[in-house]
């Protein structure tokens, strides 16, 4: 998957932009607040709908603005050319298009234009709580399965109907209409066996992919390892049926607690990864140094496993990264971005001097684009920018 241009209206510091980008490795530079950082969230917005940053549309809506608009032109793999299309009204929400045709749902175009970001807020993923693992979790499988997408968010829909019931009693001090809650009993167990088995699955498919992205960035004498923590006891021949029966009788043994606290205490939406290099915990005893690789090492094994399950090549996102990495871990994944393991990537830099030895920016695969202010100033190279 290719990025070949995208332009922006009304968007975040972007009265209007439009950006031309190479096919390899594009550097994005220009000082705090002139709305680098825009471009690539304005990407993701198509790709996945929404923001990396925040979860509140109207806070990329342009300050004065009736609505935002983004648009790609994309160079696919599998297809030649897709154009997307995302606009946001306020009160009204957001439209895609594809092609210039309407989705019927938003959830449709997820895994069509797969993406990776790597950001700052990245340090949640090995240092904050379990909510930011089973994000990545959730994210990665969402684009790799159009399915389980469609689980998670069924699943979602039922444990908030069933949290309503369980909050209801707890206020009024009544006791849940029975039936109404076995049937979101059922509806919360069928759909989380699944997304626990897919999960599973998942955690021992990954394991070869972190493995070859703490490889590539050579970070040798550390063997990394996930581990699947989930309510419901896991065995090697545990089946899908087992799951949901050990997930019913967890639901059934905490009933009285839920009813009193008002909540689901049980169910996939309470899992956890834990991440260990060689026999220790990453969480509470990794330095800062393992925080960062182990971050890196798990968006670049997202990268290679979305590029292996897929028809299409992920796009890589780079938000102000390289700032904190040493002098040659830098160099090794700048070597690895230029190689045939990646494909586009789009980096955000506030100075073009640690790149400047290490990408060729005046050839055609790579360009440098300055941002000022909201917009394209100049650009390095075969500039098609305005």
């Amino acid at each position: 998957m290719r990025l070949r241009s995208l332009r922006l209206l009304s968007f975040r510091a972007h009265a209007e932009t439009e950006v031309v980008f190479a096919p390899g490795v594009n550097l994005i530079v220009g000082p705090n607040g002139a709305g680098k950082t825009n471009l690539l969230e304005a990407v993701h917005y198509l790709c996945l709908t929404k923001s990396f940053l925040t979860s509140t549309d109207t806070h990329a809506l342009r300050q004065g603005c009736p609505y935002f608009e983004v648009e790609g032109d994309f160079e696919g793999e599998q297809r030649p050319h897709l154009a997307a299309r995302l606009v946001y009204v306020p009160d009204e929400g957001k439209r895609l298009f594809l092609n210039k045709a309407p989705l019927d749902r938003l959830s449709e175009i997820v895994g069509q234009l797969p993406v990776v970001v790597l950001a700052p807020a990245d340090g949640a993923l090995t240092a904050g709580g379990p909510e930011e693992r089973r994000r990545f979790l959730d994210n990665t499988l969402s684009q790799a399965r159009p399915t389980y997408l469609g689980d998670l968010m069924g699943y979602r829909r039922a444990l908030k109907q069933r949290n309503a019931l369980l909050l209801h009693h707890r206020r009024t001090r009544t006791a849940p209409d029975p039936a109404a809650l076995e049937a979101w009993n059922e509806e919360l167990v069928t759909l989380g066996a699944r997304l626990i088995e897919r999960r599973r699955q998942f955690i021992d498919e990954f394991a070869g992919f972190l493995a070859e992205a703490y490889e590539r960035i050579e970070a040798v004498g550390e063997e990394p390892s996930i581990e699947y923590q989930t309510a419901v006891p896991l065995a090697e021949d545990t089946t899908e049926a087992d799951i949901a029966e050990a997930f019913r009788e967890a639901l059934h043994r905490l009933a009285r607690r839920e009813r009193e606290r008002g909540r689901t205490l049980a169910g996939p939406h309470r899992d956890e990864l834990v991440f260990r290099l060689n026999t220790f915990e990453v969480r509470p005893y990794a330095s800062q140094g393992q925080h960062r690789t182990f971050g890196l090492a798990l968006k670049l094994a997202k990268y290679f496993y979305l590029r292996d399950r897929l028809d299409e090549t992920p796009l890589l996102l780079l938000d102000d990264v390289f700032g904190d990495l040493d002098p040659r871990r830098a160099d090794i994944f700048l070597q690895l971005l230029q190689s045939d393991a990646v494909g586009q990537s789009l980096i955000t830099a506030a100075r073009s001097e640690p790149f400047d030895d290490a990408v060729d920016f005046g050839a055609e695969t790579h360009r440098a684009i300055r941002i000022v202010h909201g917009g394209v100033a100049e650009a390095v190279g075969d500039s098609l920018i305005r």
